[in-house]
Protein backbone atom coordinates (compact mmCIF):
# COMPACT_ATOMS: atom_id res chain seq x y z
CA UNK A 1 0.00 0.00 0.00
CA UNK A 2 2.70 3.08 0.94
CA UNK A 3 4.51 1.78 -2.44
CA UNK A 4 1.22 2.13 -4.33
CA UNK A 5 0.75 5.63 -2.46
CA UNK A 6 4.05 7.16 -3.21
CA UNK A 7 3.60 5.53 -7.57
CA UNK A 8 0.34 7.56 -7.07
CA UNK A 9 1.93 11.07 -5.23
CA UNK A 10 4.71 10.85 -8.16
CA UNK A 11 2.21 10.37 -11.10
CA UNK A 12 0.39 13.27 -9.83
CA UNK A 13 3.41 15.42 -9.48
CA UNK A 14 4.90 14.47 -12.82
CA UNK A 15 1.01 15.72 -14.73
CA UNK A 16 0.94 18.96 -12.52
CA UNK A 17 4.84 20.09 -13.51
CA UNK A 18 4.27 18.88 -17.30
CA UNK A 19 1.50 20.80 -17.38
CA UNK A 20 2.84 23.59 -15.68
CA UNK A 21 5.77 23.47 -18.34
CA UNK A 22 2.79 23.62 -21.16
CA UNK A 23 2.21 26.89 -20.29
CA UNK A 24 5.85 28.37 -20.38
CA UNK A 25 6.86 29.81 -23.44
CA UNK A 26 7.59 27.97 -26.13
CA UNK A 27 11.54 28.69 -25.90
CA UNK A 28 11.17 28.21 -22.09
CA UNK A 29 9.23 25.05 -22.54
CA UNK A 30 13.21 22.80 -23.38
CA UNK A 31 13.92 24.05 -19.95
CA UNK A 32 11.24 22.93 -18.21
CA UNK A 33 11.04 19.70 -19.37
CA UNK A 34 14.90 19.32 -18.61
CA UNK A 35 14.19 20.13 -15.24
CA UNK A 36 11.53 17.70 -14.58
CA UNK A 37 13.71 14.86 -16.33
CA UNK A 38 16.40 15.46 -14.13
CA UNK A 39 14.11 15.35 -10.84
CA UNK A 40 12.29 12.56 -11.48
CA UNK A 41 15.93 10.39 -11.91
CA UNK A 42 17.50 11.98 -8.66
CA UNK A 43 14.16 11.17 -6.68
CA UNK A 44 14.26 7.44 -8.45
CA UNK A 45 17.62 7.27 -7.90
CA UNK A 46 16.80 8.25 -3.92
CA UNK A 47 14.18 5.79 -4.10
CA UNK A 48 16.15 2.71 -5.70
CA UNK A 49 19.33 3.57 -2.85
CA UNK A 50 16.78 3.21 -0.04
CA UNK A 51 15.29 0.17 -1.31
CA UNK A 52 18.80 -1.30 -1.60
CA UNK A 53 18.77 -1.43 -5.22
CA UNK A 54 21.40 1.20 -6.03
CA UNK A 55 24.50 1.78 -4.38
CA UNK A 56 25.52 5.28 -2.88
CA UNK A 57 28.13 6.36 -4.85
CA UNK A 58 25.63 6.28 -7.98
CA UNK A 59 22.81 8.04 -6.02
CA UNK A 60 25.58 10.51 -4.75
CA UNK A 61 26.81 11.45 -8.59
CA UNK A 62 23.29 11.86 -9.73
CA UNK A 63 22.58 14.90 -7.68
CA UNK A 64 25.80 16.12 -7.98
CA UNK A 65 24.65 16.06 -11.85
CA UNK A 66 21.50 17.53 -11.31
CA UNK A 67 22.80 20.29 -8.51
CA UNK A 68 25.22 21.40 -11.26
CA UNK A 69 22.41 21.95 -13.82
CA UNK A 70 21.35 23.78 -11.77
CA UNK A 71 23.44 25.93 -10.54
CA UNK A 72 24.91 26.71 -13.88
CA UNK A 73 22.42 29.79 -14.07
CA UNK A 74 23.59 31.13 -10.38
CA UNK A 75 27.09 30.83 -11.40
CA UNK A 76 27.38 32.78 -14.74
CA UNK A 77 25.68 35.82 -12.80
CA UNK A 78 28.07 35.00 -9.77
CA UNK A 79 30.91 35.29 -11.61
CA UNK A 80 32.00 38.18 -14.35
CA UNK A 81 33.95 36.41 -16.51
CA UNK A 82 31.77 33.87 -17.65
CA UNK A 83 28.71 36.57 -18.06
CA UNK A 84 31.25 38.37 -20.21
CA UNK A 85 32.03 35.61 -22.15
CA UNK A 86 27.91 34.47 -22.80
CA UNK A 87 27.44 38.59 -23.48
CA UNK A 88 30.25 38.52 -26.09
CA UNK A 89 28.95 35.00 -27.72
CA UNK A 90 25.13 36.68 -27.79
CA UNK A 91 26.44 40.04 -29.71
CA UNK A 92 29.04 38.80 -31.81
CA UNK A 93 26.90 38.74 -34.60
CA UNK A 94 26.90 42.97 -35.31
CA UNK A 95 25.30 45.69 -33.34
CA UNK A 96 21.65 45.85 -31.54
CA UNK A 97 19.48 48.46 -31.11
CA UNK A 98 16.61 47.99 -28.48
CA UNK A 99 13.49 49.68 -27.96
CA UNK A 100 11.85 49.33 -24.67
CA UNK A 101 7.79 50.11 -23.51
CA UNK A 102 5.57 49.20 -20.52
CA UNK A 103 4.64 45.93 -22.92
CA UNK A 104 7.06 45.28 -25.37
CA UNK A 105 11.10 44.55 -25.44
CA UNK A 106 12.01 45.59 -29.45
CA UNK A 107 15.32 44.56 -30.54
CA UNK A 108 16.83 45.55 -33.85
CA UNK A 109 19.42 44.21 -36.13
CA UNK A 110 21.21 46.12 -37.38
CA UNK A 111 23.12 43.87 -40.18
CA UNK A 112 19.50 42.35 -41.33
CA UNK A 113 17.19 45.00 -40.20
CA UNK A 114 15.38 42.65 -38.87
CA UNK A 115 13.20 43.20 -35.86
CA UNK A 116 12.65 41.13 -32.69
CA UNK A 117 10.65 41.39 -29.48
CA UNK A 118 9.54 39.61 -26.15
CA UNK A 119 6.28 40.27 -23.97
CA UNK A 120 7.07 41.62 -20.50
CA UNK A 121 3.79 41.71 -19.19
CA UNK A 122 0.29 40.46 -19.83
CA UNK A 123 -1.38 36.92 -20.78
CA UNK A 124 1.58 36.42 -23.29
CA UNK A 125 4.19 37.31 -20.69
CA UNK A 126 7.73 36.11 -21.42
CA UNK A 127 6.63 34.59 -24.84
CA UNK A 128 8.81 35.85 -28.00
CA UNK A 129 7.03 37.96 -30.41
CA UNK A 130 8.25 34.85 -33.37
CA UNK A 131 6.69 32.80 -30.86
CA UNK A 132 3.02 34.27 -31.40
CA UNK A 133 1.20 33.56 -34.35
CA UNK A 134 -1.22 36.08 -36.22
CA UNK A 135 -4.13 35.47 -34.14
CA UNK A 136 -2.53 36.24 -30.86
CA UNK A 137 -0.27 39.23 -32.10
CA UNK A 138 -3.79 40.76 -33.24
CA UNK A 139 -5.08 40.16 -29.23
CA UNK A 140 -1.83 41.44 -28.02
CA UNK A 141 -2.48 44.40 -30.54
CA UNK A 142 -5.47 44.92 -28.98
CA UNK A 143 -4.30 44.47 -25.40
CA UNK A 144 -1.52 47.07 -26.01
CA UNK A 145 -4.03 49.25 -27.43
CA UNK A 146 -6.33 49.31 -24.47
CA UNK A 147 -3.21 49.38 -21.82
CA UNK A 148 -0.31 51.20 -23.38
CA UNK A 149 -0.57 53.21 -26.49
CA UNK A 150 3.87 53.22 -27.26
CA UNK A 151 3.34 49.52 -26.70
CA UNK A 152 0.63 49.39 -29.19
CA UNK A 153 2.67 51.33 -31.92
CA UNK A 154 5.76 49.42 -31.23
CA UNK A 155 3.82 45.92 -31.74
CA UNK A 156 2.25 47.08 -34.88
CA UNK A 157 6.07 47.99 -36.35
CA UNK A 158 6.88 44.31 -35.35
CA UNK A 159 3.38 43.33 -37.74
CA UNK A 160 4.28 45.90 -40.16
CA UNK A 161 7.32 43.80 -41.35
CA UNK A 162 6.08 40.07 -40.70
CA UNK A 163 3.24 41.59 -42.32
CA UNK A 164 3.99 43.64 -44.81
CA UNK A 165 0.63 43.24 -46.50
CA UNK A 166 -1.10 44.20 -44.07
CA UNK A 167 -1.58 47.56 -42.59
CA UNK A 168 -1.13 48.21 -39.23
CA UNK A 169 -0.08 51.99 -39.18
CA UNK A 170 -4.03 53.50 -38.87
CA UNK A 171 -4.66 51.18 -35.87
CA UNK A 172 -1.22 52.62 -34.29
CA UNK A 173 -1.72 55.88 -35.38
CA UNK A 174 -4.96 56.78 -33.22
CA UNK A 175 -2.93 56.04 -29.93
CA UNK A 176 -0.29 58.21 -31.00
CA UNK A 177 -0.72 61.18 -28.97
CA UNK A 178 0.74 60.49 -25.68
CA UNK A 179 3.26 57.36 -26.49
CA UNK A 180 6.37 59.82 -26.45
CA UNK A 181 5.19 62.18 -23.63
CA UNK A 182 7.40 60.53 -21.00
CA UNK A 183 10.33 61.04 -23.20
CA UNK A 184 13.75 59.36 -23.90
CA UNK A 185 16.61 59.05 -20.40
CA UNK A 186 20.07 58.85 -21.84
CA UNK A 187 20.24 55.15 -21.54
CA UNK A 188 17.26 54.63 -23.35
CA UNK A 189 18.50 56.70 -26.30
CA UNK A 190 21.75 54.77 -26.00
CA UNK A 191 20.29 51.47 -26.31
CA UNK A 192 17.75 53.09 -29.24
CA UNK A 193 20.80 53.47 -31.33
CA UNK A 194 22.53 50.60 -29.74
CA UNK A 195 25.59 52.62 -28.39
CA UNK A 196 27.81 52.17 -25.33
CA UNK A 197 27.73 54.92 -22.74
CA UNK A 198 31.23 56.47 -24.36
CA UNK A 199 29.50 57.17 -27.65
CA UNK A 200 31.08 59.91 -29.46
CA UNK A 201 29.60 62.89 -31.60
CA UNK A 202 30.47 61.54 -34.86
CA UNK A 203 29.28 57.49 -33.19
CA UNK A 204 25.51 58.59 -32.61
CA UNK A 205 25.63 60.54 -35.87
CA UNK A 206 27.07 57.44 -37.72
CA UNK A 207 24.67 55.12 -35.73
CA UNK A 208 21.38 57.15 -36.88
CA UNK A 209 22.17 57.64 -40.56
CA UNK A 210 22.69 53.88 -40.68
CA UNK A 211 19.30 52.84 -38.90
CA UNK A 212 17.36 55.90 -40.52
CA UNK A 213 18.07 54.21 -43.62
CA UNK A 214 16.97 50.91 -42.35
CA UNK A 215 13.53 52.05 -40.95
CA UNK A 216 12.91 55.05 -43.00
CA UNK A 217 9.28 54.59 -43.91
CA UNK A 218 10.30 55.44 -47.46
CA UNK A 219 12.40 52.47 -47.59
CA UNK A 220 9.35 50.14 -46.06
CA UNK A 221 10.00 51.27 -42.37
CA UNK A 222 7.69 51.96 -39.91
CA UNK A 223 7.02 56.08 -38.90
CA UNK A 224 6.65 54.87 -35.41
CA UNK A 225 10.65 53.44 -35.48
CA UNK A 226 12.22 56.30 -37.56
CA UNK A 227 10.77 59.15 -35.23
CA UNK A 228 12.20 57.04 -32.05
CA UNK A 229 15.41 57.00 -33.90
CA UNK A 230 15.36 60.64 -34.57
CA UNK A 231 14.47 61.01 -31.08
CA UNK A 232 17.19 59.34 -29.62
CA UNK A 233 19.23 61.20 -32.11
CA UNK A 234 18.42 64.66 -30.84
CA UNK A 235 19.01 63.77 -27.11
CA UNK A 236 21.84 62.65 -27.19
CA UNK A 237 23.15 65.27 -29.58
CA UNK A 238 21.31 68.08 -27.01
Amino acid sequence: MPRIILLLAVIITLSLLIRRAQRQPPHKRRGAYLQIILGTALVGVIILTLMGKMHWVGAALTGLLVFARQMLPILVRLLPFLGQLRSQASTSGGKQSEVSSRIIKMTLDHDSGELSGIVLEGTYKDWLLSELDRTQLDALLLYCQHEDADSAQLLASYMEQRFPDDDYQGESQDNSAGANAAGLSRTEALAVLGLSEEATEEEIVAAHRTLIQKLHPDRGGTDYLAAKINEAKDFLLR
